[in-house]
């Protein structure tokens, strides 16, 4: 009796400290699009960014709720020290900031040291990675990175990621130097403070994994990778290594909710939430109805079929508002574009003929359908390339890329010989040979939907379009091969600096950030001049020079701006859309026992 009552006690016992324990906090969302994998260096999609974003960690970051941007020490101890003509940076890290264990260390607590960033920039240069980012960081032009490459190309000597150059050094064990061919004014937030180029990696780990390393990210930042079935679930879990850090944020004035976010969190220690659940839902009916059941706490991107009951006229719905639920509306600083396949026999080229089949394609798209159909009035038409709210975009600007004009583009295609000589209703090429179009797309519903809107503005037009259909990543892979002809593409900003969309048209930057392989010298030197000079009006000048090359030469057809509504259940704290970088589940709290009773 008395071992029965003992053991009774005991089970009470446990199941009061059970009951005791803090709930985990858990947030859970879904991703749009699949992941392709975790190493920095060789992605260039924005959800596998979103997700190395908060295991991986650059020198310098955006604080959280400050708008206007305002960059803040990451890992570094305070702010860069620059020369006065711009070329050469110094940055201190700071001591103590660890890797999360893993077996490559052998048991030893990895310290993150200098030589580390001058290993996961130079890994960039690899010609065997491939890198997308190698065309962004090559223009930078840290003096010998770009020879190092070379000699790799020409087999002189093999590659060595690990290698000091003169423009890229570990003076001590915590203290890198950046020196640069040139000026580069921008450098702090183009390169030091970009976690789409940064994302400091071990040797070690790489070295250990191999072709592997995709799936092994290893880092010093706030969350591990726990789980990952590939286009299905991705879980994270707060890194148990991660250094003391606090919540701070330096909101404006005026911005109430900013201000009372700071007032609950300031302080709390980092990150805030235990663990990170992302699903892959494609299509946007599930993921509406994910959210709108509590089975998640956030929604980014409203599903634009459901925009109308979501928010309507601009505004959160009533029978949500009553609920609790939250709303973020911005524009956002990207473009949604068609880009043409430079190197194409069709669609490519430089001669006025073929200038003018691309300009008469884009004619016949109607973008402010897209805007106000298809995507619900969640979008505004662009202009151009160019993102909103970085430097050399102008609302005021105004181009033939946003123009609709059936007249005009089929009076182009007539003036250049695209006619119909057979009299099936379809024109011909000049030369005679048939004329079709093929689009590549991904399938889901609203691609579906840009595809009929295409081939409607084509048909009447008189031209074929032929739709591919695959999945993103496929066709992402096809396309730095240069193996497509039309495709979709989203550019968002990830600076505050409007130079980074036109990468897109760099010739240097073909089979990198530069899709189209569009190759236009006097679009080069534009661009090469905007890198040198400050900010200031001579260089916004230079910026509608370099946007009206594009709509001449048509090598992207910019569609939209995209305007995104965000939701996010009660229980969700501190949320707040980043603007030109992806870190933010560190700096949001779950209230674990709201979720738990509300949620499911």
């Amino acid at each position: 009796m008395r071992r029965w009552l003992a053991g009774l006690m005991l089970a009470l016992a446990a199941a009061s400290a059970f009951a005791q324990a803090p709930l985990a906090k858990v947030l859970r969302y879904a991703f749009p699009t699949a992941e392709t994998g975790f190493d920095p260096a060789q992605l260039s999609d924005l959800y596998s960014r979103t997700v190395t974003a908060h295991i991986f960690e650059q020198l310098y970051t955006y604080d959280h709720l400050a708008r206007p941007y305002k960059v803040r020490p990451r890992l570094a101890v305070g702010m860069p020290e620059v020369s006065a003509d711009f070329r050469t940076w110094t940055v201190r890290l700071r001591p103590g900031i660890y890797f999360s264990d893993d077996p490559a260390f052998k048991g030893v607590r990895r310290e993150l040291v200098a030589a580390d960033v001058v290993y996961t920039l130079t890994r960039i240069f690899d010609p065997a990675l491939k890198s997308p980012s190698y065309s962004t960081l090559q223009e930078e032009g840290i003096s010998g990175l770009e020879a190092l490459r070379r000699r790799a190309l020409q087999g002189k000597q093999p590659f060595d990621g690990g290698q000091a150059v003169e423009g890229l050094q570990a003076l001590d064990r915590y203290t890198v130097q950046f020196r640069l061919d040139k000026p580069r004014p921008r450098f702090l937030t183009a390169v030091l403070a970009n976690g789409d180029i940064f994302g400091i990696v071990a040797r070690e780990v790489v070295e250990a994994y191999g072709d592997r390393i995709m799936e092994h990210p290893v880092g010093t930042g706030p969350f591990v990778l726990k789980q990952w079935r590939r286009s299905s679930l991705i879980v994270l879990e707060r890194n148990p290594g991660f250094r003391e850090e606090h919540y701070d944020a330096a909101p404006a004035a005026g911005d109430a909710q900013g201000q009372a976010w700071l007032a609950r969190l300031k302080g709390r220690r980092l990150p805030m939430v235990d663990r990170v659940e992302i699903s892959i839902i494609e299509e946007g009916q599930p993921r509406w109805l994910a959210f709108l059941n509590a089975q998640h706490d956030l929604l980014q991107v409203v599903p634009p079929e459901f925009a109308p009951l979501a928010v309507p006229n601009g505004e959160l719905a009533p029978n949500l508002a009553k609920r609790g639920i939250g709303l973020q509306r911005q524009l956002q600083s990207d473009s949604f574009m068609t880009v043409y396949n430079m190197k194409n026999a069709i669609v490519g080229g430089y001669t006025p003929a073929q200038v003018a089949l691309r300009r008469a394609l884009s004619l016949a798209y109607d973008a402010q359908a897209e805007a106000v159909l298809i995507r619900r009035g969640q979008a505004i038409a662009a202009q151009s390339v160019v993102t909103p709210f970085t430097s050399g975009y102008d609302p005021a600007y105004r181009s033939e890329n946003a123009d609709f004009d059936i007249p005009r583009a089929r009076a182009l295609l007539d003036l250049y010989g695209y006619v119909d000589r057979d009299g099936d209703g379809w024109r011909e090429r000049p030369d005679g040979s048939p004329l079709t179009i093929e689009l590549s797309t991904p399938s889901d519903q609203i691609y579906r939907q840009l595809a009929e809107l295409r081939q409607k503005g084509m048909t009447a037009l008189g031209v074929r379009l032929r739709v591919t259909v695959g999945s993103w990543a496929e066709q992402l892979k096809a396309a730095r091969a240069g193996h497509f002809m039309v495709w979709y593409v989203g550019s968002t900003a990830t600076t505050p600096d409007g130079q980074g969309a036109l990468e897109r048209d760099y010739g240097p930057a073909a089979g990198g950030a530069n899709l189209a392989s569009f190759q236009l010298p006097a679009f080069d030197r534009v661009y090469e001049q905007l890198k040198l000079l400050p900010d200031g009006p001579e260089r916004e000048a230079l910026f509608n020079q370099a946007k009206n090359l594009i709509v001449a030469y048509a090598p992207y057809k910019a569609s939209v701006h995209r305007v995104v509504s965000d939701l996010y259940q009660p229980w969700l704290i501190g949320y707040r859309r980043p603007l030109f970088w992806k870190e933010f589940w560190d700096w949001i709290d779950i209230d674990a026992e709201m979720q738990r009773k509300d949620g499911t």
